[in-house]
């Protein structure tokens, strides 16, 4: 029987943060996701052709930030 007492849940509830963890909650804090996003729609391609949808623009944008900050290539950042 592998029960867990109330300390060991409330221990578990107390992770620490890694420094990844701190740095995207800071980027998302600080960056104006919002006006980078008005910005960047009216130019980004939408649905009508034929094949994939594309991603949207607040996930396509995180991501290429994401590949700069960590200095990642494409097939990384797929991961």
């Amino acid at each position: 029987m592998n029960q867990r007492s109330f300390s060991s849940a409330e221990y578990a509830l107390k992770k620490k943060r890694t420094r990844r963890e701190k740095f995207l909650a800071e980027m998302e804090r600080v960056v104006p996701w919002s006006r980078l996003i008005a910005v960047i729609e009216p130019l980004y391609p939408t649905s009508g052709r034929v094949g994939r949808q594309p991603i949207g623009v607040p996930r396509m944008l995180r991501m290429y930030c994401l590949q700069q900050w960590y200095g990642l290539a494409d097939e990384a950042l797929e991961d």
